[in-house]
């Protein structure tokens, strides 16, 4: 169960998110003051900390410096009032992780929470494949293009050069970026991944860049954005080739001079950010096609990093296997030994179109179907799709054909519609998967169970 601590001098409204975080399945500490929550989080160790930031004693910033210096790491999203959003500008440059303006809608509270507690993982080391320990993240391999990268992340680790890192879908790219992160003299500052696919386009702008009050519909206070949060830190820009030419062009003088204005603003705005860029996608093509600026393919082309497919890399495939065993033999409760000789030779014939990505889906969903201590064909539903010929491609030309139809229909809210679908056929299939055991199921699918059983409720 994840623990929450929540800082505010009103008494209400610690007991307001006692309450609310409690249903969602959170365990919920409190404190009224700054001086407190230092204390609490010493003894308490939460994964989150929520914080207002006007209170006596020590206001939250004061609070939050205290925190951060003493617990690098720590997660802390501050609240503020509307009067205030500058100083919760300032509480992003002191490294919370974001902020909540009074009064805020509850789902969009715990939305942010929970995605908050998903992030933590960014800030746990990455290891290398050095030994027989499964804990915690680690990039596995043996294979001689994988012990080139580890010898190539230790060369460029502690410098500032950009890196520009290549490879499929579901090779392993934020790991990596993890890991030259991990071992850089930036290690106590920021990471902040942004994926440039996963934004609308109207969006980035402002999500990377920030904009000022009222300069568009919607703009109605002051905000900071990514460049300017992650200050003397690292971002990981994922799925660049998806950024439209003109963010590009702004990203661009970013790299150069490090200086950029938000959007509607005159100010210059200079930041100290190292960028670890990656991309599934040839930039070279959609350079030549006009679809991605030369000046930043060249400033970017400075360190590449390709990362194999799995499909060249199958030496690599028994030591995944056990690793992915030991890691969700923790996440399930289980005592799995392994994969079957029959199963292992399986998957070294596959080709592995989503490659480790698809490995550790298919492990995890073996895992949790399996009742003996060792992983079967069955366990696995292997060959996939009974004939092993459908892949990544055909799911993604049935969730094409499906926002097709989407759009065909056309009317307001496409987007909820299209949302609200996939997750009804994702949690039926983790409820199938795991026999209606809703503990598994929110496992398997990243959430709380108490979150679960507000969206089966409520579908």
């Amino acid at each position: 169960m994840n623990k929450i601590l929540v800082v505010d001098d009103e008494k209400g409204v610690c007991h307001s998110f006692k309450k609310i975080l409690g249903r969602q399945g959170f365990d919920v500490v409190t404190a009224n003051d700054g001086l407190e929550g230092i204390d609490k989080a010493e003894k308490e160790q939460p994964d989150l900390i929520v914080m207002d930031v006007s209170m006596p004693r020590m206001d939250g910033l004061e609070t939050l410096q205290r925190l951060k210096s003493l617990h690098p790491d720590i997660t802390v999203i501050m609240m503020t009032a509307h009067s205030t959003s500058d100083r919760a500008i300032t509480a992003m440059k002191l490294g919370a992780y974001d902020y909540l303006t009074k009064p805020f809608d509850n789902a969009q509270m715990i939305q942010l929470i929970e995605k908050a507690i998903m992030d933590r993982h960014i800030s746990t080391p990455v290891s290398f494949d050095d030994g027989d320990d499964d804990t915690g993240d680690r990039i596995v391999g043996r294979s001689p293009a994988m012990l080139g990268i580890f010898k190539t992340i230790g060369q460029i680790s502690d410098s500032d050069v950009t890196v520009l890192l290549q490879g499929e879908t579901g090779t392993g790219k934020e790991l990596i970026a993890r890991a030259i992160y991990h071992h850089s003299s930036r290690v106590h500052k920021p990471f902040l991944p942004v994926n440039c696919a996963a934004i609308p386009e109207n969006l980035l702008e402002s999500e990377l860049f920030g904009h000022e009050k009222g300069a568009f519909t919607g703009a109605d206070t002051r905000k900071i954005g990514k460049f300017e949060q992650c200050n003397t830190g690292t971002m990981f820009l994922d799925e660049i080739g998806d950024m439209p030419l003109a963010i590009q062009a702004k990203w661009l003088r970013v790299l150069q001079d490090g200086s950029f204005q938000r959007i509607g603003g005159k100010e210059e705005i200079h930041t100290d950010v190292r960028i670890i860029a990656a991309t599934n996608q040839k930039l070279e093509r959609l350079r030549d096609d006009g679809k991605f600026r030369e000046d930043l393919y060249w400033r970017l082309n400075v360190v590449t990093i390709m990362i194999p497919p799995l499909r060249d890399r199958k030496d690599d495939i028994e030591k995944l296997v056990k690793y992915f065993t030991g890691k969700f033999n923790r996440e399930l409760g289980k005592n799995i030994l392994g994969a079957s000789p029959e199963l292992t030779g399986e998957f070294n014939q596959y080709n592995w179109p989503g490659n480790v990505r698809e490995l550790q889906g298919i492990v995890q969903r073996g895992m949790v179907m399996c009742q003996k201590d060792i992983l079967s064909l069955e366990d696995c539903d292997w060959p996939p799709h009974a004939a092993g010929t459908e892949g990544t491609h055909d799911i993604e030309q049935l969730l094409t054909s499906a926002a097709e139809e989407l759009l065909q229909q056309g009317g307001g809210n496409i987007h909820k519609k299209a949302v609200d679908r996939f997750e009804r056929l994702l949690i039926r299939k983790a409820l199938a998967l795991t026999k209606n055991n809703q503990v598994l199921a929110a496992k398997m699918l990243g959430i709380s169970r108490n979150t679960l059983r507000s969206r089966i409720y409520n579908k």
